[in-house]
């Protein structure tokens, strides 16, 4: 602006003849405008450093009050005066330990913080949507009613429970619960809720709604929670009030499970969930109320969330921990992987899990190499996939694969370091059983099956498959041609070519394959009812030690459990109950890898590959931390500058 005014300036003395009055008034008036421009941007650069230095004052503050809180909320008084108030150090207090059982241990729990402050990151700033693309479309939101890890991974920011694992260290820490004891024979729980603790409509959350949770709606045989409660109903055996902040568990037996069983429920607010019949829960798709750092985003049980919509949440302005930076996030849905990733391009998502030839096409390419995150690491979550064969009945006739001579065939037949390097571009490792590869309960001496085309042959003639008319295709004694039904989730380019690949392993030793596709709601269905010869699917964790009895128990071949793969071994139960009674750590792990044996020789699962999680997030999410638990959506923010579009509602 100055060197305008020089040249004007430069001009008005070469034109002395023809200055004149209109010329001076103009002159002047331009000046002035120059002046107020300069003044104007001087004082709006100091209104906003002044701003800034507001923002930093504030953020201070809210840091001292969350520091008072937490020390108030564990019992610790604050004393004010000469070196002992808020800004200099503090006095510890006494306790309020009446709730408590006398002459027991009591583990308190700090407040609830963040694991990396967002507020130390560059470029942070409060505000903002995240967007998640998932894969598959989610059926059911309703806690306990909903059966996928999609689903799952929402209640974990919106429902709240006593404890939570520590995404650095994966040992558990309070949450709503502010401190516990622990029978030291096993037998019981006692937990003491946080004073500040809310549910996202500012009501408290009180013992009697977590007595209420398990006995009233868990455990409730009209209400179709089968997953949780085959879970559950082994372990905890009562859970009762002792006043409105104190609950205690009892246990049915010493189960290395107890604890995490009820810390890690996630507890509903009974004066919500209690005006419900337990159809109207069943028939439920968007019922979702907790305590968490976020909040489904107008909750409406008249006209509840239901699929194929967004899943939106906004910040719960109840909660009682370290607030997110997001305003929201949202969770949407797309099948295919091509349309998954060109929507991530297109900016209508922050976070894709693609497919490993896209994570690797995509992290390569320099169009898009600082454009973006790419993230790969091994963690709690990370689980293995199968192939699940029917071992019992389908539609009241046994499969080909109730016999464990066939199964182990079908393994043999199968190349998975070739599936895996075809289909997931070299990206995992063949996966040789139900436990973590580094896990200690992972047994050393077993080793992958091998791909042996002639001796799954071998296997199924012993099975008494054999080509007996020299058609190509392997018959019974009874001359019924060899043919099963793989069932896998449509929509995905992984899925169908797993599909393929199966499909055509078995033609090459006589088996005859039918491929069917259905959508994820529907495939789900497929497991309850049992309605498949095979399936493909993953398990994920959601604890760093995983109970067995969920998958591959015989008692949870019922009630729709979820060993759909009807599996029942004697030793294999055994095996599964006593570990699980057994509390010392390494004779656990020693009983997981004998399991692991059982599984190994016997095949209920043709066990494919061991992912490493891969994310491909947008450059404008600031704090992405990769953990052993996983990711922590709450610590994320929307970096300053331009951001990704956001949908509409």
């Amino acid at each position: 602006m100055s060197s305008v005014i020089v040249r004007v300036r430069r001009q008005a003395l070469t034109m002395q003849n023809r200055f004149g009055l209109k010329d001076f008034v103009f002159l002047v008036i331009l000046v002035a405008v120059a002046v107020m421009i300069l003044l104007g941007m001087q004082q709006r650069d100091r209104q906003w450093n002044r701003m800034d230095e507001i923002g930093r004052k504030i953020d201070q503050i809210e840091r001292n009050l969350s520091q008072v809180q937490a020390r108030l909320d564990s019992g610790v008084a604050m004393i004010g005066g000469a070196g002992t108030g808020i800004g200099s150090g503090s006095t510890p207090g006494v306790r309020d330990e009446s709730w408590a059982r006398p002459g027991v241990e009591i583990k308190w729990q700090p407040a609830p913080a963040f694991t990396t402050d967002p507020r130390s990151q560059p470029d942070f700033q409060v505000g903002g949507e995240f967007t998640e693309i998932y894969e598959a479309q989610m059926a059911r939101l309703t806690p306990y009613i909903s059966s996928d890890v999609y689903a799952r991974r929402i209640h974990e920011f919106v429902l709240g429970s006593l404890g939570s694992y520590d995404p650095k260290t994966l040992k558990m820490r309070g949450d709503l619960a502010e401190a516990w004891q622990v029978d030291p024979n096993g037998l019981w729980l006692r937990a003491r809720i946080r004073a500040n603790a809310r549910f996202s409509d500012g009501q408290p959350v009180t013992a009697e709604d977590i007595r209420w949770t398990f006995h009233d709606y868990i455990m409730n045989e009209q209400i179709e929670a089968e997953r949780s409660r085959s879970i559950l109903r082994d372990s905890i055996k009562e859970v009762r009030v002792i006043d409105e902040r104190t609950v205690e568990f009892d246990f049915h037996e010493v189960l290395f499970s107890n604890i995490d069983n009820a810390l890690g429920l996630f507890v509903l607010p009974k004066h919500i969930y209690s005006e419900f019949e337990p159809g109207e829960i069943n028939q439920g798709t968007g019922l979702m109320v907790g305590s968490g750092p976020f909040r489904l985003r107008n909750f409406d049980p008249d006209r509840q969330w239901r699929p194929p919509a967004d899943v939106v949440l906004e910040r719960n302005e109840q909660y009682w921990g370290a607030k997110p930076p997001l305003d929201g996030l949202r969770f949407k849905s797309i099948n295919e992987e091509v349309a998954r990733m060109n929507a991530f391009k297109k900016g209508e998502g922050d976070m894709i899990t693609p497919a490993a030839a896209q994570f690797i096409s995509m992290r390569d390419d320099p169009a898009w190499k600082d454009r973006a995150q790419y993230l790969q690491w091994v963690n709690m979550r990370s689980g293995y996939s199968f192939i699940a064969w029917n071992a019992g009945e389908r539609n009241g006739k046994l499969t080909p694969f109730h016999d464990r001579r066939v199964r182990l065939a079908m393994t043999h037949a199968i190349d998975r370091k070739r599936m895996i390097q075809d289909i997931w571009r070299g990206v995992g490792e063949v996966a040789k059983g139900n436990q973590p590869l580094n896990s200690p309960g992972s047994n050393p001496d077993l080793k992958p099956w091998p791909y042996n085309p002639q001796r799954a042959k071998e296997l199924l003639k012993e099975a008494g498959w054999e080509d007996r008319d020299g058609n190509g295709v392997l018959e019974d004694r009874n001359g019924n041609e060899f043919e099963f039904e793989f069932s896998y989730a449509s929509g995905g380019e992984i899925a169908e070519k797993i599909a393929r690949f199966v499909a055509d392993s078995c033609t090459a030793v006589g088996i005859r394959v039918r491929l069917r596709g259905a959508d994820w709601s529907v495939y789900q269905d497929y497991m309850k009812t049992r309605d498949f010869d095979a399936i493909t699917l993953g398990w994920g964790a959601s604890a760093p030690e995983s109970d067995p009895r969920q998958i591959f128990h015989s008692d949870s071949i019922k009630n729709q459990g979820d060993n759909f793969a009807q599996w029942s071994n004697a030793e294999a139960d055994r095996l599964i109950d006593a570990g699980r009674r057994e509390i010392d750590d390494e004779k656990r792990f020693a009983i997981w890898r004998q399991l692991e044996a059982v599984l190994h020789e016997d095949q209920p699962y043709t066990f494919v590959r061991v992912p490493p999680w891969t994310r491909i997030v947008s450059i404008s999410a600031g704090n992405v931390q990769t953990y052993p638990k996983g990711l922590e959506h709450p610590e994320f923010f929307r970096r300053s500058g331009p951001a990704a579009p956001t949908p509409a509602n």
